[in-house]
């Protein structure tokens, strides 16, 4: 099973679209390897590099509402997955890229808006988050405190991350 948890990016905003975590230009790529230096290029954000050392040394995407909305493509996830971010904190994602998430063997929490408030209040160049997956809760630890969260996620979820995605989930029920 892969680990979950590291440093935090902050993306703070709402409706962030698979086009801006990965550009449809790449889309012809063969590898997920060939997407790595494309995550986020698009994206606009007041302040944010995505070269920058804080990007790369991610392990934690948190953000707000309708993360992942657009397109159903699965190179939004994989480009995540390629930069070693294996952990997206929402409020909510769009269905497809929830699901696509799940399907790559990663995880994609949400949480309540006031939650992600509250993490949004740890923001700091240090803060990281340690994922509890077998007791189904979080703990971000910045220059601020700790503070805890639980989360759900389905139990077919959960079998799908632990198998490492859909097709490693496949090959061992069939």
């Amino acid at each position: 099973m892969k680990q979950f948890g590291g440093k935090v990016l902050f993306l703070d905003r709402s409706d962030i679209n698979t086009d801006e975590i990965i550009p449809a230009k790449y889309l012809t790529e063969i590898s997920k390897e060939a997407l790595k230096p494309h995550m986020l290029e698009d994206l606009k954000l007041e302040g944010f590099t995505p070269t920058s050392s804080s990007v790369r040394e991610a392990k934690v995407i948190v953000t707000r509402a309708n993360f992942g909305c657009g397109s159903s493509r699965e190179h939004a996830p994989w480009v995540f997955e390629v930069n070693d971010i294996n952990v997206v904190i929402a409020a909510s994602f769009a269905r497809i890229f929830r699901q696509n998430m799940f399907n790559c063997g990663m995880l994609a929490i949400e949480l309540s808006e006031t939650a992600i408030e509250a993490l949004f209040e740890q923001k700091g160049k240090d803060a990281s988050i340690k994922i509890d997956f077998e007791n189904d809760n979080l703990m971000i630890h910045s220059e601020k405190g700790e503070k805890y969260f639980d989360y759900q996620i389905s139990e077919f979820d959960k079998a799908l991350v632990k198998a490492g995605g859909w097709v490693e989930l496949a090959d061992s029920k069939y």
